[in-house]
């Protein structure tokens, strides 16, 4: 067994060792794994994301190797693991290696979880001080989590008050057919509301009547009830 084998065996041990039945029948129904649904196929151990978090402390020096076979696994925990992983390693900087890697591996990265997690520190983190014409890119992208990758990764740019593209690409996937866009796009505006509560109201009395109305409630939550019960006027 090579190096990478045996380390990646190690820490599929290590989650197993954590595992929970009752969890491991629920988690399946919570992340829609069922025919047709999003999470179609996903399999789960049954492992909770503290616990994931430990296992991914103990293994954080491993290579890329070991993280690109984690998320070859069909196991949501091993896949979850190998971004926490990912992420603790770009703490400080993300890399050109890693920011490539990462995208090389949307297929995979294949839950809201899994990108919410790691979409800001990784493609958001890279891209602070860089062009930002991927995410435009990846908005158009046939794959549901490239959408959303696009989309969370603003997040980064939003703590540093950086909106602009935020609201582009909530303008461009102000339509997305799936509901799991309409509460991430809901949610970075929400967010970017926090930085200027005065654009958001703005922004959504412009698209209230176009925007999905999950969309729209996840960006006015914050907004006092009165003016939340306006911008949802019909």
């Amino acid at each position: 067994m090579t190096k990478t084998k045996q380390q990646i065996n190690d820490i599929y041990e290590a989650l197993q060792a954590l595992h929970s039945e009752e969890k491991r029948l629920f988690l399946p129904r919570f992340f829609k794994t069922g025919e047709g649904e999003y999470g179609e196929g996903d399999r789960f151990m049954g492992v909770v994301v503290p616990n994931i978090r430990l296992v991914a402390k103990e293994f954080k020096h491993a290579p890329l190797a070991t993280v690109k076979g984690l998320l070859a696994s069909p196991w949501h925990e091993m896949r979850e693991c190998g971004l926490f992983i990912l992420t603790q390693q770009c703490r400080k900087e993300v890399s050109r290696e890693v920011f490539d890697f990462y995208l090389s591996m949307t297929a995979r990265i294949n839950n809201w979880d899994l990108v919410d997690l790691s979409a800001p520190q990784i493609v958001g983190g890279y891209l602070l001080d860089k062009p930002r014409d991927i995410l435009y890119r990846l908005a158009e992208s046939p794959l549901l989590w490239d959408n959303r990758i696009a989309m969370v990764a603003t997040a980064a740019f939003i703590r540093r008050g950086d909106l602009e593209d935020t609201y582009q690409l909530a303008v461009k996937m102000m339509g997305h057919p799936h509901d799991l866009m309409h509460k991430a796009i809901g949610w970075m505006l929400r967010e970017a509301g926090k930085k200027d509560a005065e654009r958001l109201y703005d922004f959504v009395e412009a698209h209230r009547r176009e925007m999905p109305r999950t969309m729209l409630r996840y960006a006015i939550e914050k907004f006092d009830q009165p003016t939340r019960q306006w911008l949802m006027r019909k």
